[in-house]
Parts: structure tokens; sequence; C-alpha cells
């Protein structure tokens, strides 16, 4: 006989709704280039005890995705912390946090604005050397791709677009000795040929931005994230994570998000039409 209890925790997870922080840049003195999507060292201390406080439980991506594939239950109060590109504070400043609290997250490497072997020359600021990268792996940081040179990936051809995806997969794996499972798209761009390609790339999911608490309906090719900057004080920090007042913080962001895709679908219409022609 099903224990009943079953049935709910599984309801529950499908119903729940997941505050997932999207961070950059954790650096006292960030360049101009990162400035407004980095925080202060203090403050991410001070968000991460909050998280403790409010008995938030942080897992990464991948645990989250298992769990509403295969309708298992959620921890109480579950939570996302998340990076974006591969900056050297990640190492430096925020894992000396997250392992006081013993708390899970996920970090998304553009692996050509890596330190090393493959690095392009892209980078915005200081970034992680692989020797860092694997002593995050080894300190529950689950490593997931973002691309290899973080372009908008709804503006590449399908053939630019897999080197894209397949170049960064095969460096994680390479590097770390396990594929990466998760992707995080670079500046939460993404499309419906987008998401396909990510999913026959072999990832098993993937975060947009989006500034929304994620949801299972959502997909798992589309969760959405929530921005953490240099100006979220911890009353708006606190405000984020029990998804309160999202909409009106983000109001301006998702207006200057509706033109954007608006420019880049008139763009996308122009090469079609050019590669047409030849």
């Amino acid at each position: 006989m099903k224990d009943p209890r079953d049935a709910r925790d599984a309801r529950d997870a499908r119903d729940a709704r997941v505050p997932i922080l999207m961070y950059h840049s954790v650096a006292t003195a960030p360049n101009d280039a990162t400035r407004e999507l980095s925080v202060a060292p203090e403050a991410f201390t001070e968000q991460m005890a909050l998280l403790g406080d409010l008995g938030f439980t942080p897992v990464n991506t991948a645990a989250l995705a298992e769990c509403w594939r295969e309708s298992k239950p959620l921890p109480r109060r579950p939570v996302l912390i998340t990076f974006d590109d591969g900056y050297e504070g990640v190492y430096r400043h925020a894992l000396p946090v997250l392992a006081e609290h013993g708390f899970a997250s996920t970090l998304f490497v553009s692996t050509g604005w890596l330190r090393g072997a493959y690095d392009t020359g892209g980078a915005l600021d200081e970034m992680l050397d692989w020797d860092q990268v694997r002593a995050l792996a080894g300190a529950d940081v689950e490593i997931g791709g973002h691309s290899h040179t973080h372009p908008q990936l709804d503006q590449l051809t399908d053939e630019a677009l897999w080197f894209e995806l397949l170049r960064c997969r095969e460096i994680v794996a390479d590097e770390l000795g396990v594929r990466p499972a998760s992707f995080a798209y670079p500046y939460g761009y993404s499309s419906g040929r987008v998401r396909r390609i990510v999913r026959e790339a072999g990832f098993a999911q993937s975060l947009a931005v989006g500034n929304s608490l994620a949801r299972r309906r959502q997909g798992p090719y589309a969760l959405q994230r929530v921005t953490v900057r240099r100006s979220t004080g911890i009353e708006e920090f606190e405000r984020l994570v029990e998804g309160r007042a999202i909409a009106r913080t983000f109001a301006r962001d998702r207006a200057l998000t509706k033109g954007y895709a608006m420019v880049r679908r008139a763009r996308q219409v122009r090469r079609k039409a050019i590669r047409s022609r030849v």
C-alpha cells in the first residue's frame, strides 16, 4: 500500500516555487564591466547567513531538476545559488562562505574565458583557472556549462551554436573527468531552437534569467532565475528569496528584455533573408 505522504510530497514538489539566485562576480573592487552584476564579499556573506537563518536548503541545479523530473520530494525551503561566467572571486570570496554553511551551489563556466590553455582572451575581469575550478568541484560546487566564448546563442547559426556547446562540454569533461549536466544561457537569451540543441548536445537541464521564481512547469530547459546585483540590499534580497514583490523589483529589466527580444528577432529575420539570397 502506498504511503499517502508520498503523493503529497510529489504534489508539493510539482507546485513549489523555488528561488534560483544568479550571481556573477564576488569582488571587493570589480572593474566597470562587471561592477553592476557583482556583489561585495561582505554582502555575499550577509546574504548566505540570511538564507541559513530563514531555514533555506541550498541544492544544486542537477538535484533540483532531478526532483522535478522524477517527482521526488524537495528538501525544506529549497534555494539554488548559481554563479555565471567563472570569476576568480567565486573561489577567493564565495567558496569559504559556502563551505562554512555547508551550502551546495552551481558554477556555470565559459570555458574560453577561464585562465589556461583554452583562454580566448574575451574575459571581462580576473577569471578562475582550472586548478581553482577543480577545487570548487571538490567542495560541493556543481560545474555546469555556459558556452565557450559567451555569445548570444540565439544569434548564432546552427554550426556555431553546436561548436559553442560541444567545445564547452568537451573542455569541462577533459578537465574534471565528468561531463557537465547543467547549462545556463549567456545573457539569459535562448529560443526554441537553442533549447532543442542544448538538449541534443547532452545537457539535462538549463537555466535562463526571467527574474522570477522557478517552477516545474517552466520545463527543464527554461528554469528562471532572479538576479543579485551590487545594489541588492539585504531587505530586497530577503524579499527576492521569499518571492515577494519580484515583479515590481524587476519591472524595468522585463521591459528592457522585451525590447531586446524584438531587436534580436529582427536580426534573425534579416540574417535568414540574406542567407536565402546567397
